[in-house]
């Protein structure tokens, strides 16, 4: 029986004395996450703050140097406001007296506080409750005193605390050691990587490194599926849903042995009865649920021992070929393993597209061109010529066969010696 908490955590970049983030949003994402329900505000709003290891490291040398600066302009507005308050005040209040600033979120009262108390030397500032901030009127001598106190709730490493935001479950979880599940999740651990760890390697290598020290135990749920394709003729499916419905579905052998129970705590009890498929806690339900684990441990090795109720570690075991192995789609390997040398590469070869009175063509011509028959990533190769690349012989076959006879579009199998251009080159 296994306890299932799921959660779901919206988070924002950090925007607490370092460098203004940017990042970007396609019309069709922000479609495809309106469509399933994902909720903006949240986002925006109340996002937890995130920062890595490079970014903590310049916030830490800007607050013990005191060069603090603060980039958004809606928070300049509100520091503006909270300061020209306080400036009045002060220059008519007594010693020991204190005012309230109001309606300030986390980050603006550190911000505040931070401003204030190096702007003015005789103020002292301490959170009441809930977006309230208390300004006090102090002699230097009792400021200095107020500094090095426990009283001191604007210190540094408080405020990295906040900063750090998402990053320290991060880091909980990494020193934890406990077995990463996923589906289809090398993006997943790229974003880990540079979201809240180092900036993303120029090194491939490096990259398997990092993450195989971050997490040594990996398990992708799309490589598993897979394997099931093949041992154990599983439904051609690929999306995480699917695979959860087929498994849950009345039509698997009555001969396997009852799934373990699965019991969601009243907070995400909704997803028992509901579902909400690419909301994060309930993919992560579906990813950790345990039921492709217990299948595929029933039909390779454990056989009868599956009766006793296996522990998960008898699950790891059987899934040992598996671990660290992480789904890679269309590229060079078909998958990575994270711990060890990367398996063969068995892709099709790549084809060559030579254009010929076709002036100004570019990759995303190319690619709806082919789109109709099969998808394809394309490169660029030369002027006229485009590398495709697929993951499926039958469409290599396919584009070689109806693209014969093309007055405009000469499609070959792409042949180092022959097509790249340095190679051109240095023969030339």
């Amino acid at each position: 029986r296994y306890v299932v908490h799921s959660y779901n955590f919206f988070l924002f970049p950090s925007t607490l004395g370092v460098r203004d983030v940017e990042f970007t949003l396609s019309a069709s994402s922000i479609q495809f996450l309106s469509h399933y329900g994902f909720d903006y505000n949240k986002f925006l709003r109340d996002g937890i703050p995130y920062m890595n290891e490079a970014q903590e490291k310049i916030l830490r040398q800007r607050l013990l140097a005191g060069s603090w600066k603060v980039h958004s302009a809606a928070d300049r507005d509100v520091l503006k406001k909270a300061i020209d308050e306080v400036t009045c005040w002060i220059a008519e209040a007594k010693e020991e007296e204190t005012m309230i600033l109001q309606d300030l979120s986390v980050c603006h009262m550190l911000e505040v506080q931070l401003v204030l108390r190096q702007a003015l030397q005789n103020v002292w500032t301490e959170p009441l409750g809930y977006k309230k901030l208390v300004v006090k009127k102090v002699s230097p001598q009792r400021r200095e005193l107020l500094e090095n106190s426990s009283y001191n709730h604007c210190e540094k490493e408080l405020i990295i605390l906040f900063a750090r935001g998402f990053t320290n479950l991060f880091q909980i979880l990494v020193k934890a050691k406990k077995p990463l599940v996923g589906h289809n999740m090398l993006m997943d651990l790229m974003h880990l990587h540079e979201k809240f760890y180092k900036p993303l390697p120029e090194s491939y290598e490096e990259f398997k490194r990092n993450i195989h020290n971050l997490f040594p135990i990996l398990i992708d749920t799309k490589t598993v599926t897979k394997s099931m394709q093949k041992k154990y003729m599983f439904p051609r499916i690929s999306s995480l849903s699917e695979v959860y419905a087929v498994l849950c579905s009345s039509n698997l052998n009555p001969e396997d042995p009852p799934w373990p129970v699965i019991a969601l705590t009243t907070d995400c009890s909704r997803y028992a009865e509901k579902k909400f498929p690419h909301e994060a806690g309930y993919d992560a339900f579906l990813c950790g649920s345990g039921k492709m684990l217990h299948k595929h441990s029933f039909k390779d090795c454990l056989g009868d021992a599956v009766e006793a109720d296996p522990s998960f570690s008898q699950y790891l075991t059987v899934l040992a070929e598996h671990v660290n192995k992480v789904n890679f789609i269309r590229g060079g390997v078909r998958s990575i393993n994270f711990s060890g040398e990367d398996p063969p590469c068995r892709h099709p070869p790549l084809l060559v597209v030579r254009v010929q009175g076709w002036p100004e063509l570019n990759e995303r011509q190319i690619y709806q061109e082919f789109k109709s028959l099969c998808h394809f990533d394309v490169r660029r190769l030369s002027k006229n010529q485009f590398i495709l690349l697929s993951n499926k012989y039958k469409h290599v076959r396919l584009v070689l066969r109806d693209y014969k006879h093309h007055p405009q579009l000469q499609v070959s199998i792409y042949r180092h010696w022959r097509h790249s251009p340095r190679v051109n080159c240095l023969l030339q």
